[in-house]
């Protein structure tokens, strides 16, 4: 059983960067776009770059073995849409070339244990009915 919906699932595949969250040890938070794809063998979210084990989001996100991510974009007129996935994070030596093939082996792998995604599922914001449909939920 897949932790994402299909909806969830084509709407990854659709997209190739995201905002990865992290913590550093004096509790500071950094945010930083990267590129990912959605592992469908692991049902992980895998994220490399071109240097990313020497990167303080990479050291961050192994420190404190968590991490969250936002994949988002706006369809015209004004139809926002975005997955939030937030986790357990563990390093490969091998992978990041899947992501793209300019990037170095080396990976990050996403396990969600609470996904939330607006207007994937759904219609997201209702114009006109003064309402917006959210879902979360926790996976793990």
């Amino acid at each position: 059983m897949n932790r994402f919906t299909p909806q969830e699932i084509d709407y990854l595949k659709s997209q190739r960067l995201c905002r990865m969250a992290t913590i550093d040890a004096k509790g500071d938070l950094h945010v930083v776009p990267v590129g990912f794809r959605y592992n469908a063998e692991e049902d992980t979210i895998d994220i490399g770059g071109h240097n990313l084990a020497g990167t303080k989001k990479y050291r961050d996100a192994l420190r404190h073995g968590r991490i969250a991510l936002v994949v988002d974009d706006v369809l015209p007129p004004w139809k926002p849409r975005f997955v939030e996935v937030r986790g357990t994070v563990e390093a490969f030596s091998e992978g990041g070339k899947t992501i793209n093939e300019g990037f170095k082996p080396e990976i990050l792998r996403l396990t969600p244990t609470y996904i939330f995604s607006f207007g994937i599922n759904d219609e997201g914001v209702l114009p006109g009915q003064g309402t917006a449909n959210y879902g979360g939920r926790k996976v793990a």
